[in-house]
């Protein structure tokens, strides 16, 4: 048994009584929604048309959202429905950067992710969804796709039916018949604040009106010819219809759902992790001697920032009281499960360090560092596979991704102590290792940047994301707080060297590693997803 269903377009009369019938079945507040209708425009007087898509969750048979969530909140039944437990549900928002789709919300009284679930407690007593009952034009059709003498099976069979982003190998189970390919592609047309309907939930959960990401289009003059051509007529009128698309309704643009926690999160936890990898490396690859103050302030350093990384990541859950869940009710395939563990590991193991230099346990001591070096690089760049699996950013599958986070840990690492030094007894042969090592660092990021942003990417989205950074809203951010700030002045005043300058290279790195997180977390964000 496997559930889907089929949008018939050819029926579609855009009256949103799916919507409706939707939010009174789930009592769905206001502002969101499970299920909705989009409009599209084509053209321009006389020749125009206008077309329908109703949005929803695919019910993927392959959903990113499960494999992302990191309590099991999301899951696929039996039938092949993906239903969801909101009484598991912690609100980390990483389903629905998974979801190419755009299909689910947080809903803004629960503060839990929402989305279609098929109706499923009308399935399970034989009822056909709210949504298909209440279409008046039997437009939306419902039923098991492995029975093949169902309507859905016949139909999907029978006509020519379209999905949207097949390319996501996700393999849903919602299709198009006709459906409008301007319509089902959401950079097809873009996003707009000044429609009907459009500005319904600004400032409702993480839905807010931007600007931002709205681009100038030029308008397209409409040429009808001055003689009865009717075949030229005819053509132009095909040219123009799919040229000049836009949206008159839609639900409201999402802001970025991950904000500035996200990005302070992952550069504490660079901090945390380069604090430790730069000296430890240091002592166990190049046999460089180790001083206990330095040895001390990195695994304080590290422990400091490792807790006001928990903090952090806390604090961006819509419901933080459920955070231990994470930990007590894992779901492994989770990036999000994956990385607190190694977190927790990490922190433990700073710990037992400390323990062990109290108790001079020194062969407890001496067994540390290389068990702390895989730790502290696998804390650094765990978040570039937890990236990888919010599918719905192509931007963020860049396999540079994780070599960019461990780069940005080494010079984290580096920058605390050339700040340190500052405030310690000098010592030249240390101070000539972080220089070096800060050196090497801004220069490999800044080879890191340019394959990131000046490769050929594979995807529009991706490429509209690096439109976005170089010469879009975050070019500022970008050429003059992450490349100017944050490598190429730090890499003058390296040049320049002693103690005060190197210090003002560290703390102008950690500048702009900020704001290169900052950037690289929300630049993707306001590519539409519907």
């Amino acid at each position: 048994m496997n559930f889907g269903f089929i949008i018939d377009n050819r029926k579609c009369i855009g009256c949103h009584a799916c919507t409706v019938a939707c939010k009174a079945e789930h009592e769905t507040p206001i502002g969101v929604n499970r299920t909705w209708v989009k409009y599209i425009e084509k053209g321009e007087f006389p020749h125009s048309q206008r077309h329908f898509s109703v949005m929803r969750c695919n019910h993927c048979d392959d959903a990113p959202c499960i494999e992302i969530c990191p309590v099991t909140a999301l899951f696929r039944r039996e039938d092949g429905i993906v239903d969801f437990d909101n009484q598991r549900c912690i609100g980390c928002k990483a389903c629905m950067q998974a979801c190419p789709y755009d299909a689910l919300h947080l809903d803004p009284e629960s503060l839990t992710a929402s989305k279609c679930n098929y109706c499923a407690h009308r399935v399970d007593i034989g009822l056909e969804p709210a949504c298909v009952n209440v279409c008046p034009e039997h437009a939306i059709i419902s039923g098991d796709l492995d029975d093949p003498v169902s309507e859905i099976s016949q139909l999907w069979a029978g006509e020519k039916v379209i999905v949207r982003k097949p390319e996501k190998g996700t393999q849903p189970t919602l299709g198009y018949i006709e459906g409008d390919l301007a319509s089902l592609q959401p950079t097809a047309t873009e996003p707009s604040s000044d429609y009907m309907s459009s500005s319904q939930t600004r400032e409702v959960g993480h839905y807010v009106r931007y600007a931002e990401q709205r681009s100038e289009q030029a308008d397209l003059e409409v040429l009808v010819p001055a003689q009865g051509d009717q075949e030229k007529m005819g053509q132009k009128a095909q040219e123009v219809l799919q040229e000049n698309a836009r949206r008159v309704h839609d639900a409201p643009v999402a802001s970025a759902l991950w904000g500035w926690e996200v990005s302070a999160y992952i550069w504490t936890k660079s901090i945390a992790a380069g604090a430790f990898l730069v000296p430890f490396a240091a002592h166990s690859i190049l046999g460089i001697a180790l001083p206990d103050d330095l040895q001390w302030l990195a695994v304080g350093v590290s422990l400091v920032f490792l807790f006001l990384t928990g903090i952090l990541l806390v604090k961006d859950l819509g419901r933080p009281e459920r955070f231990l869940y994470v930990l007590l009710r894992p779901q492994w395939k989770s990036w999000l499960v994956r990385g607190a563990y190694i977190i927790v590991f990490y922190s433990l193991l700073l710990v037992l360090w400390m323990i062990a230099e109290f108790l001079d346990l020194h062969r407890v001591q001496a067994a540390l560092p290389w068990p702390g070096l895989v730790l502290a690089a696998a804390t650094a760049g765990y978040t570039a596979f937890l990236l990888a699996q919010a599918k719905g950013r192509d931007f963020w599958q860049s396999p540079a991704l994780a070599i960019h986070m461990l780069v940005h840990a080494v010079m984290a690492g580096a920058s605390v102590f050339s700040l340190a030094f500052l405030a310690m007894e000098e010592s030249t042969s240390w101070m000539v290792v972080v220089r070096a090592i800060l050196l090497g660092g801004i220069v490999l990021n800044l080879l890191t940047i340019a394959l990131e942003l000046g490769t050929p990417h594979s995807s529009e989205d991706a490429q509209k994301t690096v439109g976005l950074i170089l010469r879009g809203p975050f070019r500022r951010h970008f050429w003059m707080g992450t490349v100017l700030v944050g490598n190429l002045i730090p890499l003058c005043l390296l040049w320049w060297g002693g103690s005060p300058a190197l210090a003002a290279a560290g703390a102008l790195t950690l500048i702009g590693l900020y704001m290169a997180q900052d950037t690289w977390i929300r630049a993707p964000q306001l590519i539409p997803l519907s």
